[in-house]
């Protein structure tokens, strides 16, 4: 791999178009994981409630805690396992822990096997995606940083959608069990054996970006430094990790809320699955266009604005009612997720020393998946004691005091713009430490 796309000094050379086969082929990838998450995002609620008796919110939230939770743990320690193993084994690993999944979703005597079975979603997620966008991010270089975690998300969030509405058609017309996780199956075996067969290590890409780099000090941090900066010892870093772990509680409230919320209005299961699907589907293909705004007009803005939209979207849905009106609040919804999702990633990527990139990014993910845990006991505790739509009421306000932090704290972080019109939150410290 690195003699083909190497200069004449043998160093590797970073670039979309110059490693377009290897970049195309981590499109797909991620592809394959977002058909892997969406396969449940429409089906599985109901089986809890319609077939396995399950009447508690809570409880039915139970398998998005028990996914964020291990998917965050994954998260960040998948990136520090790369960048001593590489990226590619990682992903391999990612892929055999997906192998039972369908076999559990399938055969599940009650709730708490599915909730085991998300424990090994969680895994292949925190795994499988982690690498294929660190390997974007290793392939493009920083120029078109955005770009790169852009086409990485919309891939990825194309491919919830597309799972979803599929499984939503298939469940609809052979049932709930079985038929739309032979659909499962299949992707998962696909993706094990591309990721065996053709996907390369890029881990070489990012090395070399790192020996480039002026900055060799700050190259050599250890991990409990990395953790501790991503994490809170820098406000725009902290910024970045607080608005990624609460804008999955918006994801959290459409895998739980909507299909219970919209199927006891009298929306059927192929319906739903068509609502989840636009959200997912605008979210997806619009990342396609966010993640290159964030490299002309910076980072920061798509952020911020994104959160308040996204929750514009979740309350408008409370306040509507009818199909049509839900997919249109759907849709808005998934244009907020398009703006803020892969530039929170970028903003990570830019603040993090290319040496330490994948570790600071494990970390960002860990404090965002973590979000599906937090959101899901939210959303659950929420709807128990109060209703189904308090759950939407409570995440928009969460969605509006997020994207207030991000506000105040989020500098810019585009190489070529940095703090322009953003607070100087270059000096690491606690935030709001002057």
């Amino acid at each position: 791999m690195v003699d083909e796309h190497a200069d004449a000094t043998g160093s590797v050379r970073q670039g979309i178009r110059t490693n377009w086969p290897q970049f195309a082929l981590q499109l797909l990838t991620v592809f394959a994981v977002g058909l892997t998450i969406g396969a449940e995002r429409n089906v599985v609620p109901i089986i809890g409630r319609d077939v396995l008796g399950v009447e508690s919110i809570l409880v039915i939230g139970s398998f998005v805690v028990s996914f964020g939770f291990v998917k965050a743990l994954l998260n960040l320690y998948g990136g520090k396992w790369s960048e001593t193993y590489g990226r590619k084994p990682i992903l391999i690993a990612g892929w055999l822990v997906a192998l039972p999944i369908p076999v559990v979703l399938i055969y599940a005597p009650n709730w708490w096997w599915i909730t085991i079975g998300n424990v090994l979603l969680g895994i292949n997620q925190g795994l499988a995606w982690s690498m294929s966008v660190n390997a974007k991010i290793d392939l493009a270089g920083s120029d078109a940083r955005g770009l790169a975690v852009g086409l990485d998300e919309a891939f990825g969030y194309g491919g919830v959608a597309l799972g979803t509405w599929i499984t939503g058609v298939v469940a609809a017309q052979y049932g709930l069990r079985t038929a739309p996780f032979y659909f499962l199956a299949g992707v998962i075996v696909l993706a094990l054996v591309a990721a065996v067969l053709f996907v390369e290590e890029t881990l070489p890409y990012a090395q070399a970006e790192a020996d480039g780099e002026e900055d060799h000090v700050d190259a050599d941090l250890p991990f409990r430094e990395i953790l501790k900066r991503a994490t809170w010892g820098d406000r725009t870093l902290f910024a970045a990790a607080q608005a990624g772990s609460v804008e999955k509680f918006v994801d959290a409230l459409v895998w739980i809320a909507y299909p219970l919320y919209l199927t006891t209005a009298g929306v059927s299961v192929a319906e739903v699955g068509v609502v989840v699907g636009v959200y997912g589907g605008v979210w997806g293909v619009l990342q396609l266009y966010t993640g290159k705004l964030a490299d002309d007009v910076g980072r920061r803005l798509p952020v911020i604005a994104g959160m308040f939209l996204a929750g514009i979207g979740v309350l408008a849905t409370v306040l509507v009612d009818g199909y049509w009106f839900w997919i249109v609040t759907a849709g808005v919804t998934g244009v907020g997720m398009a703006l803020l999702y892969p530039n929170l990633i970028t903003v990570v990527g830019d603040a993090a020393h290319p040496a330490w990139r994948a570790t600071g990014l494990g970390v960002y993910r860990m404090w965002r998946d973590a979000g599906y845990g937090f959101g899901a006991i939210l959303i659950g505790v929420t709807s128990d004691l109060m209703s189904i739509q308090a759950a939407f009421y409570g995440v928009a306000v969460a969605m509006f005091v997020s994207g207030g932090i991000a506000l105040v704290w989020m500098r810019e972080t585009h190489p070529a713009r940095d703090d322009c019109g953003a607070p100087d939150a270059s000096e690491p410290g606690r935030p709001g430490d002057d």
